[in-house]
């Protein structure tokens, strides 16, 4: 504790100071966004928020183009194990529904050169977009990497799957959408 007046000054201007920088360094600036502008994470039975990313190959896909088949969105990142755990998985039921089903890989925030050898090292065919400034993601909230969207052939989300799918859950989800 202070002892003399001396001490109380110091100790006045050091709170001061402190709770300053504090307000200057967390207010919100005109223009940047809060958590109330944030649209809500799209929830089941909505259609899922539209975008268009690019594949490594230069393709620009839309989702909304994707309209009238089943889209499985998978969120991940090179650096992240369970995605890794998951991405024979994904792979394998890629094939068995081509053509009936599309799983969509969105690598968020990686560059291009990092996520294309990735790619390759792991024999990764179904196609992988990149969300290169997070805006997917975050409109999204995917909060988790691997965040896995499922989506009917309308484009209503009716499902959102959290952590590493296994292929039984995937394979049952996809055969629910196709209506088998």
């Amino acid at each position: 504790m202070p002892e003399t007046r001396l001490d109380w000054i110091i100790v006045t201007i050091i709170v001061a100071v402190l709770g300053s920088l504090w307000v200057g360094m967390t207010r919100v600036r005109a223009g940047e966004e809060t958590l109330s502008d944030r649209p809500a994470a799209p929830q089941v039975g909505q259609l899922a928020p539209d975008f268009t990313l690019t594949s490594l190959d230069g393709e620009q896909i839309t989702l909304s183009e994707l309209e009238g088949k089943p889209v499985v969105l998978n969120f991940w990142a090179t650096w992240c194990p369970p995605c890794r755990v998951e991405i024979p998985i994904l792979e394998a039921v890629s094939q068995s529904f081509e053509g009936e089903a599309i799983i969509l890989g969105i690598d968020v925030q990686e560059s291009p050169g990092t996520v294309e050898a990735f790619v390759e090292r792991f024999g990764m065919t179904y196609p992988v977009v990149l969300d290169q400034d997070g805006y997917v993601a975050k409109a999204y909230q995917v909060r988790a990497f691997p965040t896995t969207y499922f989506i009917d052939s309308r484009g209503v989300v009716t499902e959102v799957f959290t952590g590493p799918l296994n292929e039984p859950l995937l394979r049952t989800r996809l055969i629910e959408l196709l209506g088998r």
